[in-house]
């Protein structure tokens, strides 16, 4: 897929180095370089000891033992390579004088910015070359040594400049510099740094995400200079043929989809079972937009919380069977406001898995008044999101705080996965220069929900598809779970859904030039993009399991109580439900005929805009006595218009 720091190097004679480049290179990492025997034994038993202790790879400490490790051996981490190590920097010492032992090791040492020695680095950082370098960007340089990439001033402003002060004070203590010179040397600036070609096109998102996995924190199993200089070799989890479908599908630049410019689409698939990552699209060119759209882009992700609403309703011993009054508006307590289903619908009075299926968002607020928005959100974060989600407010089940794809898929996986989390990850494996493994992720993951309840939540997700928000997925020819949503105010819209072995994640939204979330335009028949996500969804899955053998989900038994435990929830103790009609595909936009109903009349279709189907008003009435039928999904009604002093809120399917 590409490579890390292709080797930029320029060995040079030092004589026309000015003295204070070597002095200032001494002064950061050996202050008795000119006085010792090349090793240091203290130091060597400090880097066993962290080497075999706490699993770092620290090499020598004096300048002649890293000039050694770096020039003549490689990576040295066990006792006998130290021991080699040392051998070689005493036989260094005796036939090498200091002067020559200072300059291999500069021109050797990595200075990051791919730059290895002090040539290429002063053209990397200064646009200049060495000899030029003044006493300020000499000590600059020698001060990041121990972590060029990661104390770029680029990139780490504030620990450059500590380092950039140490490596002053100890000249000045060690006579190599006055007061005066320490006191007018500013902290120099450094010339923009251009990332290599090899970041060039999508391949530079999965280098970077790469990159970040293996070395980004303070648990990161490597150090951003050891990918660059360690010579491993790093397999990925990507699958080379679903990463080129997700690219064709997703990106928007093609002129013929007819896309708004602009739009931005982020989206990620994998395999729940280990959290692997098979595909991602995160933009056309790293060069040209670095914000990663799967990992980094947040947006509104909608309706696609309302899954974790109702594993807290199915935890608390609810029956999927409680019916819920799905008119629109609806005023809750909670938020002081009228909320509204999308598109003002009125769905009657729905049980759970209608509710859940058609995203009916009155039947949620009024659903997660019982269980909590602390609830809702607490469950989320087990399930692995990440991102800030406000529990302080009902309307945390409708989606209103932004999160990333990738943030959203760690969600989803647990949920795929039985209520088994795995950390997501792209990195398949790490060896060295020798094919020995030096790192291999962990896929045992945590099991943080029941199974059981899991695997009723799956069932209730089925019905997007089957019925619901979703139905164009259908076509994809598998059972399939899956949740859409559509931000508020129609800024954004997304997908997740899945088969037991793949899951994937599609978000659309649209930033003005500040950024800021703006609303989507119609485009292509999807109002305000609504459905578009899982247009996507089924282009992309259609082709990924095509292959692939049909796989049912885990068999799911309700043995929740219809009313909740205390039979307040919803209607309390009735199940009835009204009749279905099979025909009604609920805004599932794109690719569809739909008929436009009012009160029995159906109106022309026209060749412009999707039709939705519309059922006739109806007020909310309470529920009647159960009905001796299976309780099946309510046709959508329309309600009468909202009072014109209440606000209304909005969110999506």
């Amino acid at each position: 897929m590409g490579t890390f720091a292709d080797q930029n190097r320029e060995i040079i004679n030092c004589a026309p180095l000015p003295k204070y480049v070597g002095n200032a290179v001494i002064s950061s990492e050996n202050r008795t370089f000119y006085s010792d025997s090349g090793i240091d034994l203290k130091g060597i038993g400090r880097a066993l000891l962290n080497n075999v202790t706490k699993g770092t790879r620290q090499g020598g400490s004096t300048i002649t033992q890293q000039y050694a490790e770096r020039y003549y051996l490689g990576e040295t981490t066990s006792y006998t390579g130290k021991l080699r190590e040392a051998m070689l920097s005493l036989k260094i010492t005796r036939t090498e004088d200091k002067d020559t032992i200072l300059c291999n090791y500069m021109n050797t040492i990595y200075l990051g910015r791919g730059a290895y020695g002090i040539q290429a680095a002063s053209q990397a950082y200064f646009g200049k070359d060495a000899k030029d370098l003044t006493l300020a960007e000499s000590a600059m340089l020698a001060g990041i040594i121990p972590a060029p990439s990661t104390w770029d001033p680029a990139v780490n402003p504030k620990e450059a400049e500590s380092r950039f002060h140490r490596v002053l004070s100890i000249m000045r203590e060690d006579g190599y510099i006055n007061a005066k010179e320490e006191h007018d040397a500013l902290m120099p600036k450094t010339i923009d740094y251009s990332p290599q070609n090899v970041y060039q096109g999508p391949n530079g998102y999965l280098l970077r995400m790469v990159r970040s996995e293996l070395s980004g924190g303070k648990k990161a199993p490597f150090t951003a200079d050891e990918i660059d200089t360690g010579g491993y070799k790093i397999t990925t989890t990507i699958d080379k043929g679903k990463q080129d479908l997700m690219n064709q599908v997703a990106s928007p630049s093609n002129p013929a989809k007819h896309l708004p410019e602009g739009l931005q689409v982020g989206g990620i698939s994998v395999n729940p079972k280990d959290g692997s990552v098979i595909s991602f699209y995160a933009g056309d060119d790293y060069l040209q937009h670095q914000l990663n759209n799967a990992s980094q882009a947040t947006f509104q992700v909608g309706s696609t919380m309302k899954v974790f609403t109702l594993l807290g309703a199915i935890q608390d011993g609810v029956s999927l069977n409680t019916v819920f009054n799905g008119n629109s508006p609806r005023t809750f307590k909670s938020v002081g406001r009228a909320v509204s289903n999308a598109e003002n619908i009125s769905y009657g009075y729905v049980n759970l898995y209608s509710a859940l299926a058609n995203s009916v968002n009155t039947a949620f607020m009024d659903l997660n008044e019982h269980v909590t928005p602390q609830k809702t959100a607490q469950i989320a974060h087990t399930a692995g999101i990440e991102g800030k989600i406000d529990d302080s407010t009902t309307f945390d089940t409708l989606g209103v705080d932004a999160l990333s794809a990738y943030d959203l898929t760690q969600g989803y996986q647990t949920i795929a996965n039985g209520g088994k989390k795995i950390p997501l990850h792209l990195v398949a494996e790490v060896k060295d220069s020798k094919n020995q493994e030096l790192y291999k992720p962990t896929t045992l993951g945590e099991q943080v929900f029941n199974a059981d309840q899991v695997a009723l939540l799956q069932k209730a997700m089925t019905g997007t598809v089957q019925y619901g928000t979703g139905t164009q997925a259908r076509s994809i020819g598998k059972t399939i779970a899956a949740k859409t949503g559509t931000a508020n105010d129609d800024t954004a819209a997304s997908v997740a859904g899945f088969t037991p072995s793949v899951l994937t994640t599609f978000g659309i939204w649209y930033p003005g030039a500040d950024g800021s979330a703006q609303k989507i335009p119609n485009f292509m028949g999807y109002p305000h993009g609504s459905g578009y996500p899982t247009y996507l969804f089924t282009q992309y899955m259609k082709q990924a399991t095509a292959d692939m053998a049909e796989e049912k989900f885990p068999a799911a038994k309700d043995t929740g109580k219809v009313g909740g435990p205390d039979g307040t929830w919803g209607t309390g103790g009735y199940s009835y439900q009204r009749s279905y009609n099979y025909n009604y595909n609920n805004y599932n936009y794109g690719n569809q005929n739909y008929q436009n109903q009012q009160q029995g009349t159906q109106k022309p279709q026209t060749q412009t805009q999707p039709q939705t189907q519309q059922g006739t008003q109806q007020s909310a009435q309470p529920a009647p006595a159960p009905s001796t039928q299976p309780a099946q999904p309510a046709q959508p009604q329309q309600s009468a218009p909202a009072q014109p002093a209440q606000p209304q809120q909005s969110s999506g399917q």
